[in-house]
């Protein structure tokens, strides 16, 4: 014979009340409109939080379209073995390998997906060195690519967040050919440059010939919406090696240790 159930208690209603729910535990209450500004509060301090806990202290981000194939056509195959090539060539120069509890300095770092974002990061998990993925989510959703660091890789609901994790520890940005998504990333750093919102930051645009066919840069001065002088602010290179180079001719400052922690924070 089954016993009686106990009659409720006379609190039941307060106690399943949404509002007597922790509000850190109310998914419907974080997800709100009002509450925007902490989810835009959340997203800059967990990816912030666990990069310091790395001891990432400089980033070297590389752009590039998500389509690229290791497999593709010879032109995207081409780009996506520089951009692996480059991942090595930058991982081992510029300080991202380090003794066990060390600073890590000039750290890969990419969007986190397929195409020139997975060459770069693969190159860097080669050599021993860490990857960073700043990761979307997006209607169609991306996925984290399988060479960025586990502990290194994120995930943003705001475009904006996710932008300024780029740019915020970067020193150098490396850029190959892409869509809109790469296009939108580049001139958003140029525009920091331009403006100079940003300490002086080298650029370098992989494939020459293909941004040319691009974009009329030179047009962009002759119609006086740019000054001559803004067509300084990046420069084109065709190899790994020649991007590597152009960085460091432009000012990326290579082989800094755990001594030159002020140096790299105020590069």
């Amino acid at each position: 014979m089954k016993k009686d159930m106990p009659p409720p208690a006379a609190n039941a209603e307060q106690l399943a009340s949404p509002s007597f729910q922790l509000a850190v535990l109310d998914e419907d209450f974080l997800m709100s409109e009002p509450m925007r500004g902490v989810r835009f509060m959340l997203e800059y301090s967990k990816a912030e939080i666990l990069l310091e806990r790395a001891r990432i202290k400089s980033t070297i981000v590389v752009f590039g379209s998500a389509r690229m194939r290791e497999d593709g056509p010879p032109e995207q195959t081409r780009w996506y073995e520089e951009a692996r090539k480059f991942g090595r060539i930058a991982s081992q120069l510029g300080g991202a390998l380090c003794a066990e509890g060390g600073n890590r300095y000039h750290v890969i770092a990419t969007g986190g997906g397929p195409g020139a974002m997975e060459a770069a990061c693969r190159g860097a998990r080669e050599v021993g060195a860490p990857a960073i993925g700043f990761n979307i989510t997006l209607p169609h959703e991306q996925e984290p690519n399988a060479y960025t660091t586990p502990e290194l890789t994120f995930n943003f609901h705001y475009f904006a967040m996710r932008k300024m994790h780029l740019a915020m520890r970067t020193k150098a940005l490396l850029v190959f050919p892409g869509g809109f998504g790469t296009m939108d990333e580049l001139f958003e750093i140029l525009t920091l440059r331009q403006t100079r919102k940003v300490a002086d930051m080298p650029i370098v645009l992989f494939d020459e010939g293909y941004w040319r066919e691009i974009f009329n840069f030179d047009a962009l001065v002759k119609h006086g919406v740019i000054d001559a002088a803004d067509l300084t602010l990046f420069r084109f290179a065709d190899t790994a090696e020649a991007a590597w180079e152009a960085l460091v001719e432009q000012g990326l400052q290579v082989g800094l240790g755990d001594d030159d922690e002020d140096l790299a924070r105020d590069l």
